[in-house]
Formats: structure tokens, C-alpha cells, sequence
């Protein structure tokens, strides 16, 4: 065992991507994650310009884009008219205005890159099968042990294995996730089963009244990527797939019959209650930090949650190499680095999510306000955020650091 290495609890995408951020500076990392096979499951996701540069520190950005599709743009529709309310260019002029793409991916396929380059690196120790139920911060040290009594000891830990953290919760006293009272339906069909009449090149969000539906291609237009959420008084329950059918037909009664005709198609076997928690400053104790949706979980309407989760393994993987074994400086810097970027997403994504969501005068006004925006006007509110995130090139010293860290 080496005691000189950073154990990430969680082989999600944040935690790969740390652990091969701190592989490539040579710091031995081993990555416990509780499933029996690294990134076995997943839907589509979407990735902002704003994790590419993250990527080309990793290497692996060619294989990302490669794995991928790049669409022609993100396409806001009224659901109940089929208006199509706004335009989001994700081509050439996105790219030309932040330096990088927009990209949709399949989950598994943006997992198998990390995973390839994790195990090619002899710094990284990937283990499957080792779900952590309790650890130690030692002081010079970190212990954690895994459900079937194996013990493994680090220099540090990091804390990426999400919205229901184990290591959050023994960290801080805050309870359940805050639910959302949404419920999402994830499907991927082959592309020859959807109805023709479904456009299939670019990400559409349909909006209407207390529900949407994304959709978009992936894998190359083999495959359409379907995601249905809706508001439900049974969010946390699990019921049988034809009562999960019934509530579907009265939430989307209104819509337009294009979008029953997508629903018509999607598996409703599963669903999942949709969370997020408060944005906080303080992600760190000791030689134990959060990350990615450990720290800060957000709703899904800015689609960052996995662009956030590989900024913070970059920008970690960093400062931990700065500190030069001073991991609760590291940690300090990261947190106070990181916080108010991670929480202002946090705070648009549910924003946006009321929006999304209106009805009555509230919907009017929502689409008033994105139909007045310009392409110009979109890509200057985003550049916040697609403008990307800097990585520190020096330490705080403690006085730099936020004196409101402890909130």
C-alpha cells in the first residue's frame, strides 16, 4: 500500500478526470468506485466549449470530439404550439466566439476515454467493486474502509461520488438532497425506430407547463437520445410502468402531438427524482475534499453538471501539485477557487428551470424574454460560462483565501 497516494472515491466522470489530472503530474492515485465495472451505464449528455480546454490538459480532446457529434444548434420549442421560441447556434460560430465546440456524447462513450487514458497511465489504480462505507482523516493521512472490510490508507482523499455523498454527509449535517418535485425518463432508441416526423440533427428542448422533453442524436445519428420530465406529486416513489404511462398522458395532455409521438417510444421501466442541494463554500476538512456533484449538485438546465465535475479534477489536480503535499491548502485554494463559478450555476440552472417550467402569465413572459434575445445576446449571457474557467498558477496565501469559507 502507498500511503503517498490520493484515493477518489467515485470512477463517475469527475473522479476519472482528477485522478488522470493527477496521474499525468506522476501523483499515484487510486479511484475505489462501487460498481462492478467503471462506466457500464449512461444516456447522453451535452458538454459546453468550456470543458474542452480541460480536456486538451488531459489529452484526450481529439478522442472526445471523435467519440461525438457536433450539432448545428440548441433549438428552444413551445410545447403546446410547436413554436420554436429560440435558436442557440452550436456550430461554427460558437466555436469561432469561445475556441471550442459544443459536442453530444453518449455517457459510456466520453467514460471509455477516460478510462482508456486512466489505465494506459501507470500512476492511476482503477478498483471496481469497492463500495467505501466509512473513512479516517489521520491528520498525516487518510483510511477508508469498503463494505466487504478491505482498508486502504492515502495521503488524501477526494470525495466524487455524488449527490448522495457518503463523505458529505459524514462532513456536514444538512439531510437529504433538496427534491425538486421532477421526475426524468431516460430512453435511447435506435435512430430507424423513431417517428419520422422527429427532427434528428440537432438538441431540441421542448417546453411546456410543469414538463419538457430533450432530445437529440448520438453515436453518430445511429441512436436518439430521449429525456422526459415532468412535475409529479409521486416523485419519490416507485410505481408500475403503467401508472408511470398514465401520469405521462395527463402531464404532456396539452402537447402538441409530435411530442406524443415521442413519448410513444420511450421505456418507462425507470425514472429518477431530480435533485439538486444549496451551493455552499466550504467543500473541504482536513485532507478530505468534495468534488463535482459531491460539492455541488445542480438541475440539469445549463447541461453542466459533468462540465463542472472535470473542471474541478483539473483545477485540483493542479493546486494539489502546487501545495507540494500541503493538501489542506490545496484544498483551501481549490474550494475558494471554485465556489462562486460552481454555485452561480447551481443558481441559473434553477432559475432557467422555473422558466422552463411557467405557465399562465409566468410562460408568457419567459417566452418573451428568450425570443427578444439575439444569437449575440445568447453567446454574451454564456460567456460566463463558455468562456471557460481559469486554472491558478500560484497558491493562495491563507489571508487570499475567502473569509467567509467556514459558511
Amino acid at each position: 500500500m502507498n500511503v503517498n497516494e490520493i484515493i477518489i472515491v467515485g470512477g463517475g466522470l469527475g473522479g476519472l478526470a482528477a485522478a488522470l489530472a493527477l496521474g499525468r503530474t506522476g501523483r499515484p492515485v487510486r479511484v475505489l468506485e462501487q460498481t462492478a465495472e467503471f462506466g457500464a451505464i449512461g444516456y447522453g449528455i451535452q458538454l459546453g466549449p468550456n470543458v474542452f480546454s480541460m480536456f486538451e490538459r488531459l489529452g484526450i480532446k481529439d478522442a472526445v470530439i471523435a467519440a461525438g457529434d457536433i450539432p448545428e444548434a440548441c433549438i428552444l420549442v413551445d410545447a403546446l404550439t410547436d413554436e420554436e421560441i429560440v435558436r442557440l447556434p452550436t456550430g461554427a460560430t460558437l466555436e469561432a466566439r469561445f475556441g471550442h465546440p459544443y459536442l453530444i456524447i453518449h455517457r459510456i462513450d466520453l467514460h471509455q476515454v477516460l478510462i482508456e487514458a486512466c489505465r494506459v497511465c501507470p500512476a492511476i489504480a482503477l478498483v471496481p467493486g469497492a463500495l467505501v462505507v466509512r473513512f479516517e482523516d489521520r491528520g498525516s493521512s487518510v483510511a477508508v474502509e469498503t463494505a466487504d472490510g478491505r482498508i486502504f490508507e492515502g495521503a488524501a482523499l477526494i470525495a466524487a461520488d455524488g449527490l448522495r455523498s457518503g463523505i458529505r454527509a459524514a462532513l456536514r449535517d444538512e439531510g437529504e438532497p433538496r427534491q425538486s418535485g421532477y421526475v426524468a425518463h431516460r430512453t435511447l432508441l435506435p435512430m430507424d425506430q423513431v417517428p419520422e416526423a422527429v427532427p434528428r440533427r440537432n438538441v431540441y428542448l421542448r417546453v411546456g407547463p410543469g414538463f419538457h422533453i430533450v432530445h437529440y442524436p448520438l453515436r453518430h445519428g445511429t441512436l436518439h437520445n430521449i429525456v422526459a420530465v415532468f412535475r409529479t406529486s409521486t416523485y419519490l416513489e416507485k410505481l408500475e410502468t403503467q401508472a408511470y404511462r398514465a401520469e405521462i398522458d395527463r402531464t404532456y395532455a396539452r402537447a402538441r402531438p409530435l411530442m406524443h409521438a415521442i413519448l410513444a417510444t420511450m421505456d418507462l421501466t425507470r425514472r429518477w427524482p431530480i435533485a439538486d442541494r444549496d451551493p455552499i463554500r466550504r467543500w473541504h476538512s482536513g485532507r478530505v475534499a468534495l468534488l463535482g456533484d459531491a460539492a455541488h449538485p445542480t438541475l440539469q438546465s445549463l447541461a453542466q453538471g459533468a462540465c463542472m465535475a472535470v473542471e474541478d479534477g483539473v483545477c485540483l489536480a493542479h493546486l494539489i501539485a502546487l501545495a507540494d503535499g500541503d493538501f489542506p491548502r490545496a484544498f483551501a485554494h481549490y474550494e475558494s477557487e471554485r465556489c462562486l463559478r460552481t454555485a452561480r450555476v447551481q443558481l441559473e440552472s434553477r432559475y432557467l428551470w422555473d422558466l422552463y417550467h411557467a405557465d399562465g402569465i409566468a410562460r408568457d413572459v419567459a417566452r418573451e424574454t428568450f425570443a427578444e434575445r439575439s444569437e449575440d445576446d445568447m453567446f454574451r449571457c454564456l460567456a460566463w460560462l463558455y468562456g471557460g474557467c481559469r486554472v491558478p498558477m500560484r497558491l493562495h496565501t491563507p489571508a487570499e483565501n475567502d473569509p467567509r469559507a467556514g459558511l
